[in-house]
This record gives structure tokens, sequence and C-alpha cells, in this order.
């Protein structure tokens, strides 16, 4: 499902025109919204960078500006955008989330429950879930959510629980 028109001139004004050479020489640029698409096929399957499928530009070329564009902050505006668009349009509903508990070690016979290890945790789609919603860039999202759980902010006696790499 790629962006539709509606979208895309949303994120049209956010996005860094493409830059020139001076000598007019290289390759043109790949199109921008193929690009964004193929990005954000990624972040919806989780797929490796060299599964993206032929509809899209290189895989290479989509890396390299995910990484471009998310260290000068153009990909968190992006998403920024979007998310404020869906919660607009009555399609992003915060309010629900699901635990899934099947990254959880038990043993037969024992009582207490065997801790994973962390690499297996942090890979998990739960983590990266948890990551999401508890960044700062979320907060104002959940800010303007109806309810009272999402209008509290994580205190000093919450953010101490949370893992260091948050």
């Amino acid at each position: 499902m790629d962006l539709k028109d509606d979208q895309w001139a949303l994120l049209v004004p956010l996005i860094p025109k493409e830059p020139k050479r001076p000598d007019g020489r290289g390759r043109p640029w790949k199109d921008t919204r193929a690009v964004v698409n193929g990005m954000l096929w990624i972040l919806r399957t989780g797929a490796p960078w060299h599964d993206m499928p032929d509809r899209y530009p290189p895989y290479q070329t989509c890396h390299r500006r995910f990484q471009r564009w998310v260290k000068d902050g153009t990909f968190e505006k992006i998403l920024r955008a979007l998310a404020e668009d869906l919660c607009k349009r009555g399609d992003l509903d915060l309010t629900e989330c699901f635990v899934d508990g099947t990254f959880v070690i038990a043993k037969k016979g024992v009582w207490t429950l065997e801790r994973p290890s962390g690499a297996k945790v942090r890979s998990s789609w739960q983590w990266q879930t948890a990551v999401v919603f508890l960044s700062r860039c979320t907060w104002p999202v959940l800010a303007r959510m109806k309810s009272d759980l999402s209008k509290k902010r994580l205190s000093e006696d919450t953010s101490k629980n949370l893992p260091r790499n948050l």
C-alpha cells in the first residue's frame, strides 16, 4: 500500500531538494515518491532491505536516502506528518494495544520465569513497538488523545525503569 496523492502532498514540503552537481554529471535521482514508498514498505513489513520488491527503486538507493534523512531529521518529520494525518482521518487509534508474551520463557515445574536474552527481546517486534511509543517524538500525538492515560507523560520515577537506550 503506497502513499495516496493527498498524503504525498503533505510530505513534499518536508523533503529536501535533490542535490545537483555543479558539473552536471552523475545519474539522475530516482523518483523520491517511489523511494519513500520503498522505505515505508520496509518499515511496514520488517523485511531486510535487500528483499525490497522490484516495483521500488534499488534497495541501496532507498537505504542510502533513509540513512541521510534519519541523520538530518527529515525522516522524523515525515513520520510525524503521516501520523498526524492518520489521526485527523481517524485511521490511527492509539487507545488500544496488544500484549504478546510469546518471548517469555517458562521452565516446566518452576514458578519463576526466566528472563530471555537481551538480544532476543530487543530484536522482537514488541521491543520495536515499545521504542516507538515511548520515544519523545510521539508525545505530542499522544497528548492530543482523549484518554487520561495518554496525557500522562513519563515521570522521573517511571523513566528510571526504562531501558537505557530509549
